[in-house]
């Protein structure tokens, strides 16, 4: 496979996997709103896992790597398909709407009548 076609590759495959993890985060703080906590905490342990993940990679995707190597841009978007504003400020972003959603759920269940 060409540089090309394999960069194009690896960012369409980052961004799924991005947008994966994304809908995990959003739907964290739904489904502790409507009480479905083990969702809830499915959730939390697949964004967790990533953010281990993550951490032993000196915070970044292991697909950033992949992707340097058929490429010499390193733009903040150069390995996925996103805004560059966004790129560079995904962690920031999205980890403050990940504690702020557990935070939300493990209320919701702290609060919840038990049975």
């Amino acid at each position: 496979m060409n540089a090309p076609s394999a960069l194009f590759t690896i960012k369409i495959l980052h961004t799924l996997i991005w947008l994966f993890f994304v809908t995990c985060i959003l739907a964290l703080p739904l489904a502790g709103f409507t009480r479905h906590f083990r969702w809830a905490a499915a959730l939390a342990i697949v964004i967790v896992v990533e953010c281990v993940l993550l951490a032993f990679n000196h915070f970044h995707c292991p697909l950033t790597d992949l992707a340097a190597h058929y490429t010499e841009d390193r733009a903040p978007n150069f390995d996925i398909f996103l805004p560059a504003w966004l790129a560079r400020n995904n962690q920031i972003i999205f980890g403050t709407l990940f504690v702020a959603g557990g935070l939300l759920a493990l209320w919701k269940w702290l609060s919840s009548p038990r049975q």
